[in-house]
This record gives C-alpha cells, sequence and structure tokens, in this order.
C-alpha cells in the first residue's frame, strides 16, 4: 500500500467552458493515451418487458398488497441476521484481534506509527484512486497506460450510490469531498470516452467471414 501514488483531487469546474477545446488538444500529457485493443465496449442496455394491466383491480386487492412489504423484501437466499449479541461478541472480538495485531507490527518494527483510526473519507479515497488508476494514472514513466474505462465507470457508479445511501448522514465538509471526488472522475471520464469514440473502431476478431 506504501508504494501506491496519491493523487489530488482538482477542481476541474474552471475547465468547463474549455471542454471542447479540451477534447481536440495535441498535446499528449493532457490525458493519458488509451488503448483501443484494451477497451471494452459497453453493454447494450437491457430492454425490460412489462405486462399490460387486463382490467382494474379493486380497491380491497390494492390495500392487501400494500401491506406486504416486508414479506416482499425478504430474500430466502440469505442467512438470517444475526442476533444483537452476537453482533456486540463479534465486534469485541474483531477489535480485540485487531489490537493484537498492531501490537505485533510494532513488536518488529518499533518506529511504526500506531494505526489510523479508518473513517469515511478513506471509503471515498479508495474508490476515488481505484478508479483513477482505472482511468490509466499512475502508469510508470515510459510505459503506456492500460486503460479499463469498463470498470472505471462501475467505479464512479459506486460513488453515487455511496453519496445516495449517505444523503442527510454525513458532515457538509465530507459531502462536499464526495461531490468534488465525484465530479473530478466524471470529467476524467468524459475526457477519455472522447478519446475512445474517436478512434476508428477494430474490426470483430478473427474478421469477417464470405
Amino acid at each position: 500500500m506504501s508504494d501506491t501514488p496519491k493523487f489530488t483531487v482538482v477542481d476541474r469546474r474552471k475547465f468547463r467552458g474549455d471542454e471542447e477545446a479540451a477534447s481536440t488538444a495535441d498535446s499528449p500529457e493532457s490525458a493519458p493515451t488509451p488503448i483501443a485493443e484494451k477497451s471494452a465496449p459497453s453493454a447494450p442496455p437491457r430492454l425490460t418487458l412489462v405486462e399490460p394491466v387486463q382490467k382494474e383491480e379493486p380497491a380491497e386487492a390494492s390495500v392487501a398488497v400494500a401491506d406486504e412489504p416486508e414479506e416482499s423484501l425478504t430474500d430466502p437466499e440469505l442467512p438470517p441476521a444475526p442476533s444483537t449479541e452476537e453482533t456486540r461478541f463479534q465486534k469485541l472480538a474483531y477489535d480485540q484481534a485487531a489490537d493484537r495485531l498492531d501490537d505485533l507490527i510494532r513488536a518488529q518494527n518499533p518506529g511504526a506509527p500506531p494505526s489510523e483510526k479508518i473513517g469515511f473519507e478513506h471509503l471515498v479515497q479508495q474508490l476515488y484512486l481505484s478508479a483513477m488508476m482505472q482511468m490509466g494514472a499512475g502508469t510508470p514513466e515510459g510505459q503506456r497506460p492500460r486503460i479499463d474505462i469498463v470498470g472505471a465507470r462501475q467505479t464512479i457508479d459506486l460513488l453515487q450510490v455511496v453519496l445516495e445511501k449517505t444523503s442527510g448522514n454525513i458532515s457538509p465538509l465530507e459531502q462536499r469531498t464526495l461531490d468534488t471526488v465525484l465530479y473530478e472522475l466524471r470529467m476524467t471520464f468524459l475526457e477519455l470516452t472522447r478519446m475512445i469514440s474517436a478512434q476508428p473502431i477494430p474490426p470483430p476478431p478473427g474478421g469477417a467471414k464470405h
């Protein structure tokens, strides 16, 4: 983990008016050069067929359906949730095991700093770094970046899920950090997709058969 390069989130809004110019810039340093053969095409949209309602249901049937939300949310494949006592005991055992691990690390490395407490900002930073690495950041000098644009999209979508699920439950600073990180990642994603779209589409594997 110590070899992972650190990145600084940059406010890209000031470049918003220059998006078109940035997409046609000739400088190779403006963005990592994607490898066309490594980028996978996005999966086609999946259609969901909705059966038409043949007749109106009576009011009593609608009330009956509305009274069954808990049963509909039950997944038979999930194991039963642990009890409060089981959760408390497991958390205590986990903390004790983590403390023993810290003791072992300090015994072998007397000068090592104490373990950092993990917080919400570490989750956001981890997803941010993952998305940037998938979009070619941190590539050693002299090597061509390997772009995983589909994986980057999924990581960005994960951050969007975090944003939606934590709405109203995080501090203003955490909210601003999450908003800034998402904006930066989406700007980089847009630049890469423009470059990928501008390249000629490679022929299918094996070539066309006549």
